[in-house]
C-alpha cells in the first residue's frame, strides 16, 4: 500500500502539476481538461485508462462532451500519495 502523502508533500507536488489543485473537503487533488470535442476527451480517457490500469491506480472522472473532471486519490491509503501524482503527471502529458 502506499503512504499518503503529508502536508508538505502534497503542496510540493502541487506545485510542479499545472492545473491541479485541492480538493476541497476531500485529501485528494483535480482537474478539469477542457478538449476541442467529445473525440478528443474520449481519446484522453482512452490513453489514460490504459496508463491507470498499468498502474493499478484508477481515477474517479466525469465526462461531459468535452469536459473531464478528475479526482485523484489513493482509497486504500486514505488520501493523495505518489501515486496520484504520477497519474496526474501523465494526465498533463497526454493532455497536452
Amino acid at each position: 500500500m502506499a503512504e499518503r502523502l503529508t502536508a508538505e508533500a502534497r503542496e510540493e507536488a502541487l506545485g510542479g502539476l499545472s492545473g491541479w489543485t485541492e480538493v476541497q473537503g476531500r485529501d485528494a487533488i483535480g482537474k478539469t481538461f477542457v478538449f476541442r470535442d467529445f473525440n478528443e476527451a474520449f481519446g484522453f480517457m482512452t490513453r489514460i485508462a490504459l496508463v491507470a490500469e498499468k498502474m493499478d491506480h484508477h481515477p474517479e472522472w466525469r465526462n461531459v462532451y468535452k469536459t473531464v473532471e478528475v479526482v485523484l486519490s489513493t482509497h486504500d491509503s486514505g488520501g493523495v500519495t505518489t501515486l496520484d501524482i504520477d497519474l496526474a503527471k501523465a494526465m498533463n502529458a497526454i493532455a497536452t
